[in-house]
């Protein structure tokens, strides 16, 4: 058996999936990715990027902190277990986490990103599924919105992208 492989004695083999992600402002589009990737395993863990982690990626804090968004996604009923991400190794992720497949946002698809990411873990026998964004929402839009409500968000650097 491989790992992310869960097996009960008699038990027939359970697919682990992994849906990593800021979740920050949640919404709608978040909803969908959790359900649709929940649709294609047994067992659904979360990643949840930490506040640290996040500034580096997109240069800005979230809106909400590590712990409240891991909280929310943890509510979300189709999500099996969530995890904080400290480090931005998806594979050291997958060692400490075992899955089999793991779910992206389809613009990553073709990029070269995407490709290493499809290669490394391809050696170790995870499949990258991708998932179409929800294109009527986005929490950068969101962001937008609350900027254009209250100017001080954005000089506290809230709106920035």
């Amino acid at each position: 058996m491989g790992a992310g492989q869960v097996r009960a004695a008699g038990a027939a083999r359970k697919v682990v999936g992994y849906a990593p992600g800021a979740w920050d402002l949640f919404h709608v589009g978040h909803l969908n990715v959790l359900r649709h990737a929940a649709a294609r395993c047994d067992y659904l863990i979360a990643g949840v990027v930490d506040d640290d982690m996040l500034e580096l990626a997109k240069g800005r804090r979230p809106v909400v902190p590590a712990l409240e968004r891991a909280e929310i996604v943890r509510s979300v009923r189709f999500v099996d277990e969530v995890v904080v991400e400290t480090q931005p190794d998806k594979l050291q992720t997958w060692r400490e986490h075992p899955f089999d497949l793991f779910f992206k946002g389809d613009d990553w698809r073709g990029t070269a990103a995407g490709e290493d990411l499809e290669r490394r873990f391809g050696d170790v026998g995870v499949e990258v599924v991708y998932f179409p964004y929800t294109m009527h929402t986005s929490s950068t839009q969101l962001r937008r919105a609350l900027s254009l409500l209250d100017p001080l968000a954005t000089l506290a650097g809230v709106a920035t992208e």
